[in-house]
């Protein structure tokens, strides 16, 4: 094209491209390819047509019919192989919005002024509304150069069509455009019914909407054009119009229907000024549609944007009108991105211009079934009394066994009473107006008490779900559960507010009970660790403005309370450390702070004492409390404690400062205990080996190092294997096989635990689905760790579900195995968590078991179906001789709750027969198998296929 410009600015004549062979099957055929732009200043244009069958190359010359101004030219080429003549029609459609661009759109024009071939006259236009089109005739064997003058710079379509072909398109989209543009019109007239029928904000902005998209359709299909005839300049006014009036329509419907006003008044300033924007867009459409249009456009894009921000963070909140939105906006957002696609070009075809007009009449379709369910929801009572039975049958809708019903019209609340749900109630005050019920509501409730009425009013539907406290005769105030659902007139209006209310002091006090046990130690009642961390940061902060505060922090650990329990049971350990706590919190000030961090180790925050020797008096007074002599069932116990110190500043955060007097603990500890120890810099040094493992070991779970062995769990009625036990282990490549006792605490004690343990129950399912396959392993189970950090997230239960639902396991087939110490460091949480993992068909076996904390009857709240003896009860000494008492006692016990029992650690194959007298059912130990690899579970249970036992 630059070629034939500069020979134009020569004088010399322009050369047309290779000609377009034209078949007479061919019904359209795409001209753009093989067509050459030209520009000129001059009104007289040249070109050398292409050789025709003789070989001899003419020059035409053309004259532009345009006034003045430089002219664009299409120049182009078209040859009849075939020996009939026909005729054909060129189409350039003055409209396609595909490719027309966001920014500056192009909104369609007149594209050809006339087409001058080099044989014959000039081509007939003809008569049609939605493009240029042109009548030519091809005699055989001929080839015509065309020159084309056209009125536009872009030319984004030009077909040679066959007339029957291209009048059979035309008309194959007018049954589709007749009905979309039917259902819009009933759309857009049922929706203006519906206002003026129910009046409320959201219906007339509804109905704009419906009449904008019917705009757009009319325009979009022609139908306009056919009513009433209109320039190509006046029709590009009305699109960018159109679209302009799609998006203001959009941002109106949004607002009102979100009632946007009664969540913050900056959102009505910010939607006032954006429609104003609208508005003055809509008055620059007549001026520079192209400009208008493209920042309509925008618009549109930006309004989905926001209108998605809202709608779901509205959601979130509860808000109903907002959720039911979601599928209407997810469907606005999938037209906006089909519609990107079509106008920048990525979507081009036939169809796809029709489809987005259809889409745009489903949004709407779709936005007056959900305004549909506000205009006919409620009603149903009329205004006036109503009976004491008509009111009865209404509390039934709710819960309770007190009335609430509250006339609206006369402003009268009746508050009956059946039984003893509000007894000792003043129930005469409660009776009479709304205001009358102020004074006996507690300070604190009185504003959510009339809010809640007020948006009852407002929004004229939803429920009262609110708990709030009463006064009762004796001036004690109750707490009271408010349920009450609206009534609507046949205006549409609120005439009535019906429920129930019920008196839920007792659940609120059990509530506050559960609350206190989260954060407070069951044994001691102290504060556990979760709560002294959080007043740990409150001092911390409080540091910054309070120069004169040196508070300290300290870590006690008992010196070998595990031997005290072994020797004097768990009932005695339980007691000493209740002891403990009470004589430490003797020793403290009102402004210290005492918690239990763990099973024997206390936290405490000293800010009583500031000075050095304070501090070391204070400590020492610690120590003292702990070594005096605790006389237990006649005898008395002497303890020592390993003594960490601390000292507390504002750029040492709280689990830091906590860890810094647990690293002065261990000091002490291994100096040997009975000592106090403060916090120095080198004791960090001292874990820097412990820092270098953890550091491998997070690179280990990156790099795949860890895999799963499986310890047989053998049926010992026919010593054939009934499952597996899933056991970690990490094979480093600078460390070697790195032992559990290594790596598993230090993963407790950091992150690292929790996807750990979700390696471990993915690979273990996966594997376990796989041999359950092979014949003969049907019932065979696999039994995985869970850890303390895992059973308190509230992603195990998601977690289990899914590896469940992924490798379609059979009920019972996976196992978790929980130690008992991890149930009893939140039991109430545990006992919850529990119930619903058996809900969904996982088996629970209780590890370790008569090794923690707590009582057997405790621990029987649990939905445990397996019981697992450790094996410390099954080695039998001269120093312990009633351990094998306790074996069958743990089996007996077990046997009469249901339980199956697994003992652990089985030496010799006399303990095999002696658990087979206690009819325990299943055992694993070295004695029958070593751990195995998945491989080598794999080749077992295929030699047990064949016979072989196993061993």
């Amino acid at each position: 094209m630059l070629v034939g410009a500069l020979l134009l600015a020569a004088g010399l004549p322009a050369r047309a491209l290779t000609p377009l062979s034209v078949g007479q099957d061919e019904t359209a055929i795409n001209l753009l390819p093989g067509i050459e732009f030209h520009r000129s200043e001059d009104r007289n244009f040249q070109v050398s047509t292409v050789p025709g069958p003789d070989g001899i190359v003419r020059r035409i010359e053309v004259e532009a019919t345009a006034p003045n101004g430089p002219v664009n030219w299409a120049v182009f080429a078209l040859a009849n192989p075939s020996d009939e003549q026909f005729d054909r029609l060129i189409v350039a459609p003055n409209f396609r919005l595909a490719g027309s661009g966001v920014l500056n759109p192009d909104l369609g024009s007149q594209r050809i002024l006339s087409i001058t071939p080099s044989e014959g006259f000039a081509l007939d236009r003809q008569t049609a509304s939605e493009g240029d089109v042109f009548r030519l005739t091809l005699d055989p064997g001929a080839v015509v150069t065309f020159v084309a003058e056209l009125s536009s710079p872009k030319l984004p379509e030009i077909r040679l069509w066959e007339p029957d072909a291209y009048k059979d398109t035309v008309n194959s989209y007018t049954l589709y455009r007749g009905i979309v543009l039917g259902i819009a019109g009933l759309l857009a007239v049922f929706l203006t019914i519906l206002f003026v029928v129910k009046g409320s904000a959201m219906f007339p902005a509804t109905a704009a909407l419906a009449w904008a998209v019917l705009a757009y359709i009319c325009i979009d299909f022609d139908f306009w054009q056919k009513l009433m005839p209109a320039a190509i300049a006046q029709e590009r006014i009305a699109r960018a119009g159109v679209e302009v009036a799609l998006a203001f329509t959009l941002v109106l419907f949004l607002y009102a229907y979100l009632n946007l006003n009664r969540w913050h008044g900056v959102l009505s300033i910010f939607t006032g000024l954006w429609l104003a924007g609208l508005a003055v867009l809509a008055g620059l459409a007549v001026f520079d549609p192209i400009l208008a249009s493209g920042i309509a456009r925008v618009s549109l894009a930006v309004i989905a944007g926001v209108g998605l921000v809202l709608i779901l963070y509205l959601a979130f909140l509860g808000y109903d009108r907002a959720v039911m939105l979601i599928p209407t906006w997810a469907l606005v957002l999938f037209w906006l991105f089909g519609t990107w696609l079509t106008v920048t070009g990525r979507l081009d075809n036939d169809v796809i211009q029709p489809a987005i007009g259809g889409g745009l009449v489903l949004i709407v379709l779709l936005i007056g079934f959900t305004v549909m369910q506000h205009a006919f929801a409620g009603g149903g009572i009329v205004d006036g009394r109503i009976s004491d039975l008509e009111r009865q049958a209404l509390a039934l809708a709710g819960t309770g066994d007190a009335i609430f019903d509250w006339d609206v019209t006369r402003d009268r609340i009746y508050a009956g009473v059946d039984g003893e749900a509000l007894a000792g109630m003043p129930i005469a005050a409660m009776n009479g107006p709304a205001r009358e019920w102020l004074p006996i509501l507690h300070p604190d409730d009185r504003d959510r008490f009339k809010l809640a009425l007020d948006t009852i009013l407002e929004h004229r539907r939803g429920r009262i779900q609110q708990d709030f406290r009463l006064r009762d005769e004796e001036g004690h105030y109750h707490w009271v559960s408010l349920r009450a659902r609206p009534v609507l007139g046949s205006d549409g209006e609120v005439v009535r507010c019906v429920g129930t209310m019920n008196d839920v002091t007792e659940r609120k006090k059990s509530e506050e009970r559960l609350l206190h046990d989260a954060l407070h130690d069951q044994l001691t009642g102290l504060p556990n660790r979760e709560l002294f961390i959080d007043r740990l940061d409150a001092i911390v902060a409080l540091l910054s403005s309070r120069q004169d505060m040196r508070p300290s922090v300290f870590v006690v650990n008992v010196d070998r309370f595990r031997q005290v329990n072994e020797d004097f049971g768990l009932a005695t350990g339980d007691t000493i450390l209740l002891t403990l706590g009470r004589r430490l919190k003797r020793v403290l000030k009102p402004q210290d702070s005492l918690a239990r961090l763990s099973g024997d180790q206390f936290g405490l925050i000293l800010v009583s004492e500031t000075t050095a020797d304070g501090i070391a008096a204070f400590a020492e007074q610690l120590r003292a409390a702990i070594r005096a002599p605790i006389a237990i069932g006649g005898r008395e116990i002497v303890l020592t404690a390993s003594l960490g110190v601390a000292t507390l500043s504002p750029a040492v955060p709280a689990p830091e400062a906590i860890k810094e007097a647990e690293l002065a603990m261990f000091q002490a500890k291994k100096l040997g205990g009975d000592r106090i120890e403060p916090f120095r810099p080198a004791l960090k040094t001292a874990v820097s080996g412990r820092l270098q493992l953890e550091s491998d070991l997070r690179r280990a779970l990156e790099r795949g190092e860890l895999f799963l062995v499986y310890q047989p769990i053998v049926r010992l009625a026919d010593a054939q294997i009934a499952g597996f036990e899933a056991l970690m282990r990490w094979e480093s490549p600078k460390r070697g096989l790195v032992s559990p006792a290594d790596f598993v605490p230090l993963a407790e004690s950091c992150d690292l635990i929790v996807p750990l343990g979700q390696f471990a129950l993915e690979e273990a399912a996966r594997r376990l689905s796989d041999w359950r396959r092979l014949p003969g392993a049907e019932s065979l189970t696999v039994s995985v760790n869970i850890s303390s950090r895992q059973l308190i997230r509230q992603d195990l239960l998601s977690d289990v579900r899914a590896v469940l639902s992924r490798y379609q396991l059979a009920p019972g087939a996976l196992k978790l195995e929980i130690t008992e110490s991890v149930v009893m460091d939140n039991p109430e949480r545990s006992a919850q968590l529990l119930v619903r993992l058996r809900e969904l068909g996982v088996g629970l076996s209780l590890d370790d078991f008569g090794t923690g904390y707590s009582s057997l009857a405790y621990l029987m709240r649990f939905p445990f179906d397996t019981l697992k003896i450790d094996q410390s009860f099954l080695r039998a000494n001269n120093t312990h001789p009633q351990r094998p008492i306790i074996v069958q006692s743990i089996a007996t016990m077990a046997h009469e709750l249901g339980l199956a029992v697994v003992a652990e650690g089985v030496e010799t194959e006399e303990d095999v027969a002696r658990l087979r007298e206690l009819k325990c059912e299943y055992a694993q130990s070295y004695l029958f198998s070593q751990p195995l690899t998945a491989e080598a579970v794999r080749k077992r249970l295929g030699d047990r296929r064949n016979g072989r036992r196993a061993s």
